[in-house]
């Protein structure tokens, strides 16, 4: 017994070391916050202050120094997102993933990213600014990776940790610029589509400008097929696999003096951004001598893409223009090897490209090019073989500039300055929104747009033979959206279709009027906004389209059919005031009708698989309203019963059965149950949380939310038969910025400013971001140092 109670004590002592050696391991995983650090290339001392949410404050005598202490820091709690997003456009995700992400990575690099990334570096100039402080930032990356920690996640998937180069930090950027990928999604879709039912039906979907909508208002001052469908279901495919967020949309607004209770010009901005974990935005404020700016950073890129100082604030949400266009090339029918042009037959090009696959062999392919762009077919599996079809994208055609643009935003110091920036952003579209000390506010859609021929819609494949679908001329910059200091006081953007641009409606894939109207609404009624006003504004859940909607279709009821308990929960619906909260249950009930009216609506005509795709378009939320208030059309008619011609009526009344019924089996007969917080959660995913052991270590969440698709506050969902609404994109951060008092100036992220599981701001705003609340975004030295949580100094090796 002796014997035995020695070796279990010696089991147990083994076990207690091997605990405690893990231990010391997983806590040397985590993040430096304080302490003295050599840094390579400093000039002088840097300190980096961290505020109680792990917010870096960066002090230094040149802006050399600081971007690379922030190099530094943003890598050691950030490394590993940096890692993902340098990979997608390189086709490096197998390498990580294995053969699941083979389809991703093809579909990546036949878009050129990467190619486009080594020529624009190629051409840069190394001794501008905008390099010098590129490379700052960049060795401290690599400083990191060469002294510092290794994340779990590496030790976890067996990468080896690289330095990053000038490439990165475009690839970064290329990614953004794609990653809302409407027209992949939407116009081989739509071909497909118009193909198989023809052009009555087609005329009944919302593909074009509705003039009936609320549109961005200018002002100037003064002065398919089988292949198509294919194409569609390969990309959506690709996209799926991503480990990685999707950009997909935004909100803001800069209210002039003229309207705000102190007269002086507030800012809101809430970024729609694909949810996971760790979230996008990494925040840092920078002070030099000469350079201030409190920024939001993208994983891997120097200069941030949302900031303010104390002389002026800027903003993004996504433009949504179309600046993706699809063509049908024709090869010659005896010489492959070439395809049709209006000048004659041309030799296509052919690029060859390889994948390390992790636990598997390299694969290589070869995909072929022409004028327009990368031919798509034989990059999927599925799409070899038939008639070839290109794709012709702005971000890789003209010289690549949005770097300069990026530095030129963020070191401006009045409104001239930066202006001169902005026709250096070619791609993505994005809609930039300024505001200032001075009292300025300002809108501009910021891409390189293009002219196309009278009539023709860029929302179906085009004919790449011909010479006569081509853009007939690039638009001067001068010609693009914009309003600057109008006399309404105020600019927003909702992703919502802006007014006309050189005399026409421009192409793009905008969402519907919800959030355009709702802000518009909001804005027009009140003179008097402060910081507290916008920061309920910024959290409004109200949908004044779904109540309209509702009101429009209740009118259709047969009330003789329905039970007592029906007719409640109807008159309850038709009371609605448009809220969604977590206790409400009219939000329930309408998105189960709504999902099923469509379902009823299109499903028939389409098939399941190409009506799922196209509940993933933004024109899906563009139909929802349009749809549904037509009285007639042939999308009404079920055509699977053949003796029997369905109205509008029937499906409305069909629908609301088919809700009710999914209901009670999810919740139970009560109707009292079907809450809002049932349905509607939210849960940050990591890539590694994928792996169900490992979920509640990675993964933040789930949490019960507020808000839906297209309210203000956007936390929205995509739509499936579960009947169940998992938001996959929102705000990625809430920031208000208030020049009467910038110092108070508030944000929250949706998770924590660190990626690093280890570390404890990993997911401190989670709870604060669901609740609605806010933290400030703070700038003052003398508050910031008597606030600091801690102080990690960088010092000359």
């Amino acid at each position: 017994m002796k014997k035995l109670k020695k070796v279990l004590l010696f089991i147990a002592g083994l076990i207690l070391l091997a605990l405690i050696g893990i231990a010391i391991f997983l806590n040397g995983l985590k993040p430096d916050y304080s302490g003295k650090k050599t840094l390579t290339g400093l000039d002088s001392e840097v300190k980096v202050l961290y505020d109680t949410y792990g917010i870096p404050h960066i002090y230094a005598d040149k802006e050399e120094d600081a971007l690379r202490a922030l190099g530094y820091v943003h890598a050691q709690d950030r490394l590993w997102q940096m890692e993902l997003l340098r990979r997608v456009a390189k086709g490096r995700l197998s390498e990580v993933f294995g053969k699941d992400l083979l389809k991703t990575d093809k579909f990546f690099l036949s878009l050129g990213i990467d190619d486009n990334s080594a020529e624009t570096v190629s051409n840069t100039d190394l001794n501008g600014r905008t390099a010098i402080l590129s490379q700052a930032y960049l060795d401290g990356i690599n400083e990191f990776i060469e002294k510092g920690p290794t994340p779990i996640e590496f030790y976890l998937t067996g990468l080896d940790k690289e330095p990053f180069s000038l490439e990165d930090i475009h690839n970064a950027v290329g990614y953004m610029a794609f990653s809302f990928a409407m027209a992949h999604k939407t116009d081989p879709l739509l071909t497909s589509m118009r193909k198989k039912l023809g052009e009555e039906y087609m005329k009944d979907l919302a593909i074009g400008s509705d003039t009936s909508t609320v549109w961005i208002k200018n002002y100037k001052g003064i002065n398919t097929d089988s292949l198509a469908s294919n194409i569609t279901t390969s990309v959506t495919a690709a996209l799926e696999k991503l480990p990685i967020p999707q950009f997909e949309g935004s909100n803001s607004w800069v209210i002039a003096p003229q309207k705000t209770k102190n007269g002086k010009v507030i800012l809101a901005n809430d970024p729609h951004i694909g949810f996971a974990q760790p979230s996008v935005w990494y925040e840092a404020h920078i002070s030099t001598p000469t350079y201030e700016k409190y920024g939001y950073h993208l994983a891997g890129v120097p200069f941030p893409l949302l900031g303010h100082d104390r002389n002026l604030a800027y903003g993004l949400t996504m433009f949504e223009n179309d600046d993706i266009d699809f063509y049908y090339e024709e090869t010659h029918p005896s010489d492959s090897t070439k395809y049709k042009t209006a000048e004659g037959w041309k030799e296509y090009g052919y690029v060859t490209k390889t994948i390390k696959v992790k636990d598997g062999k390299d694969v290589s392919f070869t995909y072929r090019k022409t004028q327009h762009g990368p031919v798509l077919n034989q990059i999927a599996d599925q799409i070899s073989g038939e008639r070839p079809v290109s794709m012709s994208w702005i971000y890789t055609k003209p010289k690549n500039e949005v770097m300069d643009a990026l530095y030129g935003l963020s070191h401006a110091t009045n409104l001239e300055e930066f202006k001169n920036a902005l026709p250096k952003i070619h791609a993505p579209g994005l809609n930039v929104m300024y505001g200032d000390a001075e009292g300025n506010v300002g809108w501009w859609a910021t891409a390189k747009l293009y002219q196309m021929p009278d009539s023709l819609s860029t929302k179906y494949i085009l004919d790449g033979t011909s010479g006569k679908e081509e853009p007939l001329r690039y638009l001067d910059f001068s010609e693009n959206p914009s309003a600057e200091n109008p006399p309404w006081n105020y600019v927003y953007s909702a992703n919502n279709q802006p007014d006309s641009i050189a005399g026409m409606l421009y192409p793009g894939y905008y969402l519907p009027e919800n959030r355009a109207r709702r802000i518009v609404q909001l804005l027009d009624t009140k003179d008097d906004w402060d910081k507290e006003a916008v920061s309920e504004m910024i959290l409004d859940v109200t949908s004044p389209v779904n109540t309209q909607l509702v009101t429009e279709l209740i009118k259709l009821f047969d009330v003789s059919l329905l039970t007592q308990e029906q007719l409640v929960l109807v008159d309850s619906l038709e009371n609605w005031n448009g809220e969604y909260t977590l206790t409400s249950t009219s939000p329930t009930l309408f998105h189960r009708s709504e999902y099923y009216m469509v379902k009823n609506t299109m499903e028939d005509e389409l098939g399941t698989e190409m009506f799922n795709q196209f509940l993933a378009t933004h024109i899906f939320k563009r139909q929802i309203a349009w749809g549904a208030k037509m009285e007639s059309g042939k999308w009404w008619d079920n055509v699977h019963t053949k003796d029997v011609v369905e109205t509008r009526k029937d499906i409305v009344m069909k629908s609301f059965a088919d809700a009710w019924e999914s209901l009670v089996s999810d919740f139970g007969a009560d109707p009292s149950e079907w809450t809002w917080n049932k349905v509607h959660t939210l849960e940050h995913q990591h890539p590694i949380g994928q792996v169900e052991s490992l979920r509640k270590y990675f993964n933040v969440g789930p949490f019960p939310v507020e808000g839906t698709r297209e309210v203000i506050n956007n936390l929205s969902f995509p739509y499936d038969d579960t009947g169940f609404y998992k938001v996959s994109s929102g705000p990625s951060t809430r920031r208000i910025v208030d020049f009467s008092d910038i110092e108070n100036s508030i944000s929250i992220l949706p998770t924590g400013q660190s990626g690093n599981p280890f570390s404890k701001h990993y997911k401190d705003q989670a709870e604060m971001y669901v609740k609605g609340e806010f933290r400030k975004m703070m700038m003052n030295k003398q508050e910031i140092e008597e606030k600091a949580e801690s102080i990690l100094t960088f010092t000359k090796e």
